[in-house]
Parts: structure tokens; C-alpha cells; sequence
């Protein structure tokens, strides 16, 4: 009796082993959707944009589930997708398609501000930035190299020989389209990369026939404005959104001294500006004077009051209605509504000289101040984000680029991946 008990025994763990494979295996075949939660309970939210764009790439279509749980993605269930949040350190839920049903159908209640966007095509990225090595980073290839999000670099002579129709979306960061080389001149003119930085753009204007730089830069904005007119997508930080518009307004004017172009200002130059063919700012002045660091009056760096620091400056992300208004609301999904304050070249943008016709995704009323914007120009969209690092309260010339390691969970650094895939719901984007 004790070796058939034995035998049994053996038998029924057999069983009960089969048992549940079979079980694992029908929960398996239920499961037909993968959630990535994007609220507070995501371990890695730059890493899920990773994997939304690397399915993407795989032509395989995502729902971005606009303000439900911080913007999740539904995706549809694979072993290599569930493999791939794994990796990456993702968190994820298996669902049932049931309880997919349940989820979209909550979100298509005209009572609640959520929606569903379709993410069709994995769009094509490009970063406009110098061949050369500057002593700064740029914090949009720093998080798409971290999220694992492909991207070409490109600058002044690929966008003069034509590129940009290639791509759906371009970034600018840290450019001074009004050829002032950043207004460097003051602190650095001695320093090596200074002066290569200035030779090489003098040569890049040399040979497309220009004969100042300011020249050469000003029919690169060109090109990227007919690039967002035939319906591509722009993304600015720092320096490079109002010193965009500025070139844009000197259309044919000369604001650049001596020690930019080799001759003095044409009086009357700075005073002639077209703010009709600005993209978002209007009646600011150009800051003429060698010595200062600013461009402009649009940003609020120098103006801004002396107690504001970085344990009191926040600014506040607008709530958009999800079926009227998708544009804006995928550009502020996040699981924060109040954003850590972050400096740069340029901070943040002067309330005073933002055209009444953009709409203003986040901002510091108290302060008067814009830190993110957004607008559309022909058949494109543009959207401009104040500061240069959103995890580097003051970063300087020289800095460290930040460890992304240490900050998964970026709110700031969400608003850029944003925007990074708002090109892949193109097919259902509406103008607001």
C-alpha cells in the first residue's frame, strides 16, 4: 500500500503540474492586450515611450489613452512586447480583451475628459545640432538616446540641401538663428570651441554663398518654416524658439554688431521688425548690446524677480478637453500637474510678447510667464519649451550632461517624449 501511495502521490503532483500549464495556457490565450500604466505607479515612463515607439517601428498600431492613468498605452498582446517592457523595466498588465472593452468604453463616455488616440506610424526624427562638440548637452538627444528612440543629427548644410521633407519631426535646442553665436562673445571669445564654432559656421556660410552668418541662418528658418508649412512638426527648447522668431522678424534687417558680422548695426534696423512673420512672439525688442546675454525682451531670465529659486519655481500644465482639444491634451500627458521651474539661455517666455492666437500648454501666471507653447503654421505644428535641462535646475556651460538612471520618472523630461510622438497619431490630429 505504501508504494502505491508513493506512485499516486507522484501521479496526482503530475497532474496538478499539467493542470496548471493548461491553465497558464488559456489565461494566455484570454490575454489580449498589454496596459502600460503611465500614472504614478510606472517604474520607467521615458522607457515606455521607448517601447511604444519600438512597436511602432514594428507597424503594429498603439492606443494612447489620453489622461486615463497618466496617458497609458493599450497595446496589443505579444510575447515579445510583454519581453520588451521586461527589459526595459516597464511596468505592465496583461489584460483580458474583456477588460480592454471595459477600459475603452469607460474612456468613450462623453462624460468623462478622457480618449483614445490611434498611433499609426512610427514618425521620422531629426535633431538640428552642430557637428562640432560644444561644452553644453541638449536634453532632447540625451532622453531619446535614453529611451532608446532613434534620430538623425543634422545642421545648416543638410537643411539647405533639402533634407527636412524626409522627416515628421525636427528639434532645435541650444541655436542662435540671429548668427550672434549665442551672445557668447562677452564670457568665451577667447576660449578653442568658441572660435571653432565661429569658424565653422563662417565656412558653412561661405560655401552656400552667404556672406555673414547671420545671412546663412536665416535661410536655414526658412527652409524649417516651409518644412512645418508642408506639415511637419517642430520642437524648440532654450535658446533656439525666440531666437528663431527674431531671425524670422530681421527678415533683410541688420540687428548683428561688429563683432558677429564684421560691421556695425544699420540704424534703424532693430526698430523695422516684421512680427507678422513670427511663429509665436510679437512687439518684443531685440536686445542690441554686445555685453548682454539676452537676445531679446521675450525671455524673463534677467527679469524675473531675485526670490524666485529653484525650491519655489513650478509652473502649472493646463487641463485640455481630451475629445475636442487632442492636440493639446497628448502634448501634456503626465503624472504631474505641477512642474518643477528649470533655467536656461532661455527660461521661460515674457506673457507680454506671446501672440493672442497661441495656446499655452503650462505656465506661471503669477510670474507672467510661458513656459510651454504651442501653435500651428500651414499644414504643421510647432511647440516651443522654455529652459534647457528638466532635471538641471541651472545648467551651465561645461556641466555634466544629467544621468537619466537617476530620473526615470521626469516629468519634464515626459512633456519632450511627448512631443516626440504626437507625429504617430498624425492621421487624427485636429487644429485647436
Amino acid at each position: 500500500m505504501k508504494m502505491f501511495d508513493f506512485f499516486d502521490m507522484r501521479i496526482l503532483k503530475r497532474f496538478i503540474i499539467l493542470l496548471i500549464i493548461m491553465l497558464l495556457g488559456v489565461q494566455k490565450m484570454n490575454a489580449a492586450y498589454i496596459l502600460v500604466p503611465m500614472d504614478e505607479t510606472q517604474t520607467n515612463h521615458l522607457k515606455a515611450y521607448g517601447v511604444a515607439y519600438w512597436i511602432l517601428e514594428r507597424e503594429v498600431e498603439i492606443s494612447w489613452l489620453l489622461n486615463y492613468k497618466g496617458g497609458s498605452y493599450l497595446i496589443p498582446y505579444h510575447d515579445m512586447f510583454e519581453r520588451e517592457c521586461k527589459l526595459r523595466n516597464v511596468s505592465y498588465q496583461v489584460i483580458a480583451d474583456v477588460q480592454a472593452e471595459s477600459i475603452l468604453a469607460e474612456i468613450a463616455d462623453p462624460g468623462v475628459n478622457m480618449d483614445e488616440m490611434k498611433l499609426q506610424k512610427v514618425p521620422r526624427l531629426a535633431v538640428y545640432a552642430p557637428k562640432n562638440i560644444l561644452p553644453w548637452d541638449d536634453a532632447v538627444t540625451l532622453v531619446l538616446t535614453y529611451a532608446e528612440i532613434p534620430y538623425d543629427i543634422i545642421y545648416d548644410d543638410e537643411v539647405l540641401d533639402g533634407v527636412l521633407p524626409s522627416y515628421d519631426w525636427l528639434h532645435m535646442h541650444h541655436e542662435d538663428f540671429t548668427g550672434q553665436y549665442g551672445k557668447f562673445w562677452v564670457r568665451y571669445r577667447n576660449y578653442p570651441w568658441y572660435k571653432e564654432d565661429v569658424q565653422k559656421q563662417e565656412e558653412t556660410a561661405r560655401r552656400h554663398g552667404f556672406s555673414k552668418v547671420s545671412q546663412l541662418k536665416l535661410a536655414v528658418a526658412k527652409k524649417i518654416r516651409d518644412f512645418v508649412a508642408g506639415g511637419g512638426y517642430l520642437f524648440a527648447m532654450c535658446s533656439a524658439p525666440d531666437s528663431y522668431d527674431i531671425a524670422l522678424a530681421a527678415d533683410g534687417l541688420d540687428i548683428c554688431d561688429v563683432m558677429f558680422d564684421g560691421d556695425a548695426i544699420r540704424p534703424g534696423d532693430p526698430q523695422r521688425l516684421n512680427y507678422d512673420n513670427c511663429f509665436a512672439f510679437t512687439d518684443f525688442t531685440v536686445s542690441t548690446n554686445p555685453q548682454e546675454y539676452e537676445v531679446s525682451n521675450i525671455d524673463v531670465t534677467e527679469t524675473r524677480p531675485k526670490s524666485v529659486s529653484e525650491g519655489n519655481d513650478f509652473f502649472l500644465l493646463f487641463d485640455f478637453s481630451a475629445k475636442w482639444d487632442p492636440v493639446p491634451t497628448m502634448l501634456t500627458q503626465c503624472h504631474e500637474k505641477l512642474i518643477k521651474g528649470f533655467m536656461g539661455q532661455t527660461t521661460a517666455f515674457d506673457k507680454r510678447f506671446v501672440k493672442p492666437t497661441v495656446v499655452v500648454l503650462g505656465d506661471n501666471a503669477a510670474l507672467g510667464e510661458d513656459r510651454y507653447i504651442h501653435g500651428d503654421y500651414g499644414n504643421g505644428f510647432w511647440t516651443f519649451f522654455g529652459g534647457h535641462d528638466p532635471e538641471d535646475y541651472r545648467h551651465l556651460v561645461g556641466d555634466q550632461p544629467t544621468d537619466l538612471e537617476m530620473h526615470p520618472n521626469s516629468p519634464g523630461y515626459r512633456l519632450i517624449l511627448n512631443n516626440v510622438l504626437f507625429p504617430a497619431a498624425k492621421k487624427k490630429q485636429q487644429k485647436t
